[in-house]
C-alpha cells in the first residue's frame, strides 16, 4: 500500500507511540534521532524494539497499521550502528536515514542492513530506506541519491535542519512562505524521487494547530506530484489522508480516460469532453487509479 500519512513519534515515549498507533496514519516513523535526547538514546532503542515486536504479534491479528519505519541517527553520529543492531530483530518496514551527504551513505547503510538481515534470518533487501534532503551538502548532492541503493523507496525534504545548517535565523518569509533555498530543495526532492522511482513525500507543516494551512500545503503538494506528507502531530493525520485520497469525481474521470485509450485501437491521442488527450494524460489517469486502489 502506498502510504499517504507518515506520523513522527518519539521512540522514548510509550504513551505517544501507543497513541500514534491508533491515530489512523498509514505509517509511523519511530524516531531515535532529533526527538530523543542524548541520554535517552539507549532507552529509545529498547522501547522501539519492543514496539516493533508487539506490532509483529498484532499484525497476525490483522492490525490496520501496515508500515513501521524507524528514524535512526545519521552516519555522522556515534549511534547509527547501535540503532540498527538493536532494532533489526523487530523487522521494521523500513529505516528513515537523516542527513545523508551523498550516495556513499546509502551504500554503507545498505551493507549494514544486508549483514543484519542475514543475522536475523530476514529476507535480504527486504528492509526499505527512506531519506530526506535536510543539510547543505545533502541538498547539493541530491542527484547522486537517485540510483544510490535499490532499498531507497521514499524521499522527502526538510527546512528545519537545513536552516540550522546554513546558520539562518528562520526558514520563512514574513508571510509564512519558505525562503527560496527551501523551495528549491523541495522542488529538487520531487524531481529526484521521480527520477529514482521513489515516493515523493512532502515535508512537515510545523504549525500543527492550523488546519487551514495544512490543507493548503497538502492540496498544493498533491497537485505538484507529491503522494504523501509527513505529520508531526496525530491531529494532522486525518487531513493528510483526506487530501491525498483521490475524489470520486477524479477517479471517475480517470477511468473514462483509461477506457478512451483502451478503445482507441492504439491511437496516441484521443478526444474526450472536447479536449485532446495524449499519453501523458493517460499516465496521470493511471496514477490516480493506483492511488485510489491503495486507499
Amino acid at each position: 500500500m502506498l502510504a499517504k500519512s507518515y506520523l513522527f513519534v518519539p521512540g522514548d515515549n510509550d504513551k505517544k507511540m501507543l497513541k500514534a498507533k491508533n491515530a489512523g496514519a498509514d505509517a509511523l516513523i519511530l524516531c531515535l534521532e532529533d526527538a530523543v535526547s542524548e541520554k535517552n538514546k539507549k532507552l529509545a532503542r529498547d522501547k522501539v524494539l519492543q514496539f516493533l515486536l508487539a506490532h509483529q504479534s498484532s499484525s497476525k491479528r490483522k492490525s490496520t497499521l501496515s508500515q513501521l519505519w524507524v528514524r535512526v541517527n545519521s552516519l555522522s553520529s556515534s549511534h547509527l550502528l547501535n540503532d540498527l543492531v538493536t532494532i533489526m530483530p523487530g523487522k521494521p518496514f523500513g529505516v528513515f536515514l537523516p542527513k545523508p551527504s551523498g550516495s556513499e551513505d546509502f551504500q554503507t547503510v545498505d551493507h549494514y542492513l544486508t549483514a543484519l538481515e542475514v543475522q536475523n534470518n530476514l529476507e535480504v533487501g527486504s528492509t526499505r530506506v527512506m531519506s530526506v534532503a535536510e543539510s547543505s551538502i545533502g541538498a547539493i548532492n541530491q542527484n547522486t541519491f537517485i540510483h544510490a541503493s535499490p532499498r531507497l523507496k521514499g524521499f522527502t525534504w526538510g527546512a528545519e535542519d537545513l536552516s540550522a545548517d546554513i546558520g539562518a535565523i528562520t526558514n520563512c518569509e514574513p508571510d509564512g512562505a519558505h525562503f527560496l533555498i527551501h523551495r528549491m530543495n523541495r522542488a529538487n526532492c520531487l524531481l529526484v524521487a521521480s527520477a529514482g522511482n521513489m515516493q515523493a513525500i512532502d515535508g512537515i507543516c510545523s504549525d500543527y494547530k492550523c488546519q487551514k494551512k495544512l490543507r493548503t500545503e497538502c492540496g498544493r503538494a498533491r497537485m505538484e506530484g507529491f503522494t504523501g506528507k509527513l505529520a508531526i502531530h496525530p491531529d494532522q493525520v486525518d487531513i493528510i489522508n483526506q487530501c491525498f485520497t483521490p475524489t470520486d469525481d477524479e477517479v471517475a474521470y480517470a477511468r473514462r480516460v483509461v477506457d478512451a485509450f483502451a478503445n482507441s485501437h492504439g491511437a496516441g491521442t484521443v478526444g474526450l469532453d472536447g479536449r485532446m488527450l495524449d499519453l501523458p494524460h493517460l499516465k496521470q489517469a493511471q496514477q490516480i487509479l493506483r492511488q485510489a486502489e491503495s486507499t
